[in-house]
């Protein structure tokens, strides 16, 4: 389980083989064999003795901003695995090896949003129409990204592509989010992606989202003992999480599913969110809901590789698959 502290003032401590969370006279313990995870979003205390105990058990400590950005993680110093991994990962970034990586991503997130908007379009039969224009453009965007693969033969590295892979995965982003506002609820369409702070309810709830699965990513990057700030596609800036911001594009249909449902489901209130001077922000029963309908998303068990996991559990075996074929 997660275990998320969300409440101002919480006091986080360690008590024998547990985390103790006090607020005020309500006290909450649970087995640090249940916790995979400690996810922080507001000012709390944390003794370092519990420190101690989630680095034993090699659980992270994520804290998360007011947008759900993390901010820092608390993570034993060890290394995920051999330094060969790190050193294949900058020898193959511009090479045709690392073009076929990257092209596999972005091609992949065609494939899921593609996929998605298929499936909201079997429950939406009066705009059945309108959501089967979009999925073409989606796939003419696609196409459009194997044309530059033959033309390229991937002989070319990274450098030379990434501006049209780019400009094909942004002009497809376009389209997507316009699909699914077209299918929101009329109280809450919007205009494009606005990020931090969101200009809308809906970015609000997806850009927090998209928060979490950056953590998410990182810390199966840092156990497949890849490098966070080693990207192909994007690239290389000071303190940037390049290869994060790389893999996440596999996973954020997970995101964008959770808060779709949320809205279709008239879950969100206009309680859960704080109005700022330009945009929204989640509120402590915001930041609650949704994160507990993400966690539940991702607990999930689906097919993959032929068996049944936990969805969240396939970013993790995604990192260490890419890991592997770097040393074979």
């Amino acid at each position: 389980m997660q275990l998320v502290i969300n409440t101002y003032g919480s006091y986080l401590q360690k008590n024998g083989d547990c985390f103790k969370i006090k607020k005020d006279d309500q006290v909450f313990e649970v087995s640090v064999k249940k916790v995979s995870g400690i996810m922080i979003t507001t000012a709390a205390y944390i003794t370092t003795d519990a420190i101690k105990l989630a680095m034993d058990n090699n659980i992270d400590i994520i804290f998360l901003d007011e947008f759900g950005d993390p901010f820092g993680r608390v993570w034993h110093s060890k290394l995920g695995s051999t330094t060969l991994i790190r050193r294949r990962q900058l020898e193959i970034a511009n090479t045709p090896e690392g073009v076929n990586l990257a092209l596999e991503w972005v091609t992949r997130k065609f494939d899921n949003q593609i996929d998605l908007l298929t499936r909201l379009r079997e429950s939406r039969s009066q705009k059945s129409a309108e959501i089967t224009a979009y999925i073409e453009k989606l796939r003419t965007s696609r196409s459009s990204l194997e044309q530059l693969v033959q033309q390229n033969t991937c002989s070319s590295g990274i450098d030379a592509l990434r501006g049209s892979i780019m400009g094909i995965e942004g002009s497809g982003g376009r389209t997507y989010f316009e699909a699914i506002n077209f299918i929101m609820p009329d109280r809450y369409k919007f205009e494009g992606r606005s990020r931090n702070p969101a200009r809308d309810e809906f970015n609000a709830l997806l850009n927090y989202t998209y928060g979490i699965l950056y953590s998410k990513v990182e810390k199966a990057c840092i156990i497949a003992g890849l490098d966070p700030y080693v990207g192909i596609i994007h690239t290389d800036h000071y303190n940037k999480k390049s290869l994060v911001f790389d893999l996440i594009e596999n996973f954020r249909i997970w995101a964008d599913e959770t808060v779709i449902k949320l809205f279709a489901g008239r879950d969100v209130k206009q309680e859960h969110l704080d109005k700022l001077e330009n945009g929204f922000t989640l509120n402590k029963e915001g930041k609650a809901l949704l994160i507990n309908a993400f966690n539940a998303f991702l607990d999930e068990s689906i097919r993959y590789g032929g068996r049944n996991i936990k969805r969240g559990d396939i970013i993790q075996f995604e990192c260490h698959k890419i890991a592997n074929s770097l040393i074979v």
